[in-house]
């Protein structure tokens, strides 16, 4: 029997987004026969719907990023499964501006052909379509994958950026460009020292031997291609800030938002030391951190673990990133720059 607190498991996900909409009512509005929400208010000067979306379970990705400033639609699947096409099409049409809708996609099969499906019916109706393909997750990078990067923690600063973006007016092929820079400049990398309970069997969605931890999980609770021996935190995020700056080619005075995200079951505590050693490695390399976000963002339901995601920014992208927003999961103040490199700030922005 499933642990997880349900009137029936089929009905979880529906009866969590109906909570959510009563929750947020000023914010969003919940479209249950289509199953999808899209945002009450977004900036006059749009020209272009943005719209996202993937399986649910990773809360508060994406609905909790519906609102100004960011989303104007998202469309929630069932537990780690992708949305259908037809929720994806209901959404991106009801929301679509006079230059169209941009879709934003994570990089995995079953989202790129329900998003795939919903841009071909867009398209025969003369609604204009983009794309934005998010691949930020270092530990699927291989000569092997067929699929290549999964797409992870990046999502929610590229749904941040081209939301700011989005209100100043850009157009479709503006925007598709600036997501595809914003991508190019984020590499993500999780670990996980215990899997997430399947609400299905209310078991563990695999085995890991007591001392070991999963080095590059997945979000979906897919295993690691490397099972290490548990280690001090220090040595871990030596380890993963190495890994993520190899990825992105860092060097000189790179200028670095830093997303440090729990997967479900790691408490604040730990992703605040978390934050503590990964500033000061990013420091040690001439890197200045110059905004953070701790909390949970990109869960895998209750998953022990947690994400690093480093973008590697620009004064463009700053300036969006400090632009104001009224989602439900977004901080109310993004986190300023640290008072000395290596060391948390007083304040953070955080997952509310």
């Amino acid at each position: 029997m499933s642990l997880y607190f349900a009137n029936a498991l089929p009905d979880m996900v529906d009866d969590a987004l109906a909570g959510f909409a009563l929750a947020h009512a000023d914010t969003v509005r919940w479209d249950e026969r289509d199953g999808y929400l899209c945002a009450l208010r977004t900036a006059p000067a749009r020209r272009v719907g943005l719209v996202s979306g993937g399986g649910s379970g990773h809360e508060p990705l994406h609905t909790g990023y519906v609102g100004a400033g960011m989303l104007d639609a998202a469309c929630p699947g069932r537990v780690f499964a992708s949305p259908h096409n037809r929720q994806v099409f209901a959404a991106a049409r009801s929301v679509a501006r006079e230059d169209g809708v941009l879709l934003l996609v994570k990089n995995y099969t079953g989202d790129r052909i329900n998003f795939g499906i919903a841009a071909e019916r867009l398209a025969h109706e003369g609604i204009r379509c983009g794309r934005v393909l998010i691949d930020d997750d270092v530990a699927s990078q291989s000569a092997d994958s067929a699929t290549g990067r999964r797409g992870t923690g990046a999502a929610v600063l590229v749904e941040k950026i081209l939301g700011a973006a989005a209100d100043t007016g850009c157009g479709l092929a503006d925007l598709e460009a600036l997501g595809a820079e914003v991508v190019a400049r984020c590499r993500s990398l999780a670990v996980a020292s215990a899997p997430h309970t399947s609400p299905v069997t209310g078991a563990p969605a695999f085995e890991l031997r007591p001392g070991t931890l999963e080095y590059g999980v997945g979000i979906h609770g897919e295993r690691a291609a490397r099972t290490l021996p548990a280690r001090s935190l220090r040595d871990l995020a030596e380890e993963m800030v190495a890994s993520l700056a190899d990825a992105l080619g860092l060097g000189g005075r790179s200028r670095l938002i830093v997303l440090v995200n729990g997967l479900g079951g790691v408490t604040r505590l730990e992703l605040y030391a978390v934050l503590r050693e990964v500033a000061r490695l990013l420091d040690k390399r001439g890197a200045d951190t110059v905004r953070v976000l701790v909390g949970d963002f990109v869960t895998a339901l209750d998953m022990r673990g947690f994400s690093v995601t480093l973008l590697d920014a620009n004064d463009e992208l700053l300036r969006l990133y400090d632009a104001p927003a009224a989602a439900p999961a977004w901080p109310a103040t993004p986190a300023p720059p640290p008072d000395r490199l290596g060391e948390v700030p007083q304040t953070t922005g955080e997952a509310p």
